[in-house]
């Protein structure tokens, strides 16, 4: 009978899961790296013994899927499947290791009482060995005993909350409640997760004291406990900078917004650092605080905030030659100076088959709020579809927000000139103001394989102020990427725009739409689809496109992809008769962003187009 007194199970460290049986032996229960040991120390002595004829055999599993493929990755039996110093006798001794082995692995998931049996079929050249496994029934958490302690003791002025609320947080961000499967890896992110919940907010030093798991195999149960130490109360010091040479100490201390005698706090830390970092002074900023020099005795508990920099070169020229399926050949020259009169001055020449940019813009200190403020000036040149654009602009932007929520406004002035097949068709100015915002909610920023992307502007030109045709827009574009399994994944893209008006002349072709190339309608050539008029293709005030793509990645950094792309821009809703596209390509997470190269066909063109892309645009 299995004793109910059971020992004390499991610490951070040793995150072994052991039972005591009365009257008979100890069986203990080890963790999957005590089997690799084990097995390494196997195929040592298999090295220095006889090399007898080699046992060729093949292993068999009947377990539920997740069990099945636990054990085909972790068994010996199977991973020494085809070594030639393997013979009849040591293949009989991995068969009678095999069950305990099996016991271990699927403990691990929860299933403490296992039925195992295994046969031996050797009426083949070929050995078949068949092990068929029943889990029984899964041991679910019983009760559950967090202690916590030093919280009561550590209050100061610093603390923001009541203790009460403060420990009701910290229980309630406990990972396994009552009724879940007890599983090995479950076990211990949940007592990661606790202590990282606390330390990494006023408590730095925090610690667990205890922790155990005691399973009762004949009730399918398991009884947690968990001491937790939050230590003393950690607050923040005065800050230190290190690595400045060329910029003032101002460049730091305006994106500071930790004040000396706030509670620590990690995401305070991580927010100083992404600020420098964004703030192009830099090219590496590590933010940390000196938690090794808090006080021993607990007397002192203020640590200061030091800031590491190395710093961008002031003044910087570069050069840049490519190509783009949507605009051509491409030469690019810019010029930054990080430090002209207190602001960062940036300049680019950029030359294109299809589009000539001239762009300079002067962008002051972020703000202590953290809003990022510009002027600028620029010229564009374009010849796209028959149609050629002059576009001188004046802008001013305000931006703020984190890399997960964008948000920016901006006021600019707009002198058009448009001609078709060389005559001057119209000239128009315009005086538009735009409020955007860039939701990204993804696994990852750069590779994203789950989640979503949201870009949206909404403004126009509301006032006859150095405006020919006053009008309001709305703009809206979606990307959802879903993981199918490890290696699918469903990327659905959607885009949406209106402009609202009593026509469209009048209106700077910047703020129309067209559909067509990389990123939008592949299949087709760039801008190609929209309003004919005088044998050219100019800009409609509707737009809709959609893409529906499924990505396979054979290996982590390559893979291929099946597409279908339908949308189109027009005047009128009733004129949106989407065009459609579709094909294949090939996918490569490159050190510098996705590189997509796609073979297409344009069903309405009925021709085949390459494209390439590095990157999304958003």
């Amino acid at each position: 009978m299995v004793s109910r007194s059971l020992r004390r199970l499991c610490d951070v460290a040793a995150p072994s899961v052991l039972w005591r049986w009365q009257n008979t032996s100890i069986q203990t229960m080890q963790c999957c790296f005590l089997l690799q040991l084990r097995a390494l120390l196997c195929l040592c002595l298999l090295g220095v013994m006889g090399s007898a004829a080699a046992a060729d055999y093949e292993v068999s599993i009947d377990a539920p899927d997740t069990l099945k493929i636990l054990l085909e990755k972790n068994l010996d039996i199977v991973r020494w499947r085809g070594n030639a110093r393997i013979d009849a006798e040591q293949l009989q001794r991995l068969v009678q290791a095999a069950p305990e082995q099996i016991k271990t692995l699927v403990a691990t998931e929860g299933f403490y009482t296992p039925e195992i049996s295994s046969r031996i079929d050797k009426s083949a050249p070929t050995w078949v060995i068949d092990f068929k496994v029943t889990p029984g029934r899964p041991t679910l958490v019983g009760k559950f005993d967090l202690e916590l302690t030093g919280f009561g003791a550590a209050q100061s002025a610093a603390a923001s909350s009541a203790p009460e609320a403060e420990l009701a947080a910290i229980r309630h961000s406990w990972l396994m409640q009552p009724g879940v499967v007890f599983r090995q890896a479950d076990w211990e992110l949940a007592k990661r997760s606790l202590l990282r919940e606390v330390a990494q907010n006023r408590y730095p030093r925090a610690e667990l004291t205890e922790t155990s798991a005691v399973v009762d195999p004949e009730q399918a149960s398991v009884d947690l406990k968990v001491v937790l130490d939050s230590g003393p109360a950690v607050s923040f010091g005065a800050l230190q900078i290190d690595g400045l040479r060329r910029y003032p100490d101002s460049v730091v201390t305006r994106l500071n917004r930790i004040e000396p005698g706030a509670p620590y706090s990690e995401s305070a830390l991580l927010e100083l650092q992404s600020r420098l970092q964004d703030s192009g002074y830099f090219s590496r900023v590590e933010v940390g605080a000196e938690l090794d020099q808090l006080d021993a005795a607990g007397v002192s508990n203020t640590v200061p905030v030091h800031v590491v920099v190395t710093e961008n070169t002031r003044k910087k020229l570069g050069l840049g030659i490519g190509y783009s399926t949507n605009t051509g050949n491409r030469g690019q020259l810019t010029y930054d100076d990080l430090n002209l009169f207190g602001l960062h001055w940036k300049n680019g020449l950029t030359f294109e088959t299809k589009k000539q940019t001239a762009r300079s813009e002067l962008f002051f200190p972020v703000t202590p709020e953290g809003y990022k403020n510009s002027v600028g000036v620029g010229f564009e040149r374009s010849d796209i579809e028959g149609e050629v654009t002059r576009l001188a602009s004046v802008s001013a932007k305000r931006a703020w927000g984190r890399p997960a929520l964008e948000r920016s406004f901006g006021i600019e002035y707009l002198n058009e000139r448009k001609s078709v097949g060389g005559v001057l068709h119209s000239s128009s100015q315009s005086l538009p103001l735009t409020y955007g915002v860039i939701l990204r909610r993804t696994d990852n920023l750069l590779f994203p394989t789950d989640g979503y992307l949201l870009n949206a502007q909404f403004g126009g030109a509301l006032l006859p102020l150095l405006t020919d045709r006053m009008f309001v827009r709305g703009y809206a574009k979606l990307v959802n990427y879903h993981a199918l399994t490890k290696e699918n994944i469903l990327v659905l893209r959607g885009e949406l725009g209106m402009v609202g008006a009593k026509g469209r002349d009048g209106i700077p072709e910047a703020y129309l739409f067209r559909a067509g190339g990389d990123q939008s309608v592949r299949g087709y050539a760039y801008q190609e689809l929209g309003v004919s008029e005088a044998g050219a293709t100019v800009g409609g005030r509707y737009l809709a496109t959609a893409s529906a793509e499924v990505q396979h990645w054979f290996r982590p950094a390559w893979g291929a992809a099946l597409f279908v792309d339908a949308g189109n821009a027009a005047d009128k809703p009733a004129d949106l008769k989407p065009k459609f596209g579709y094909g294949a390509g090939a996918r490569w997470r490159s050190p510098v962003g996705p590189i997509n190269l796609d073979l297409a066909y344009g069903h309405a063109r009925k021709q085949v187009r390459l494209h390439f892309s590095l990157g999304f645009a958003f």
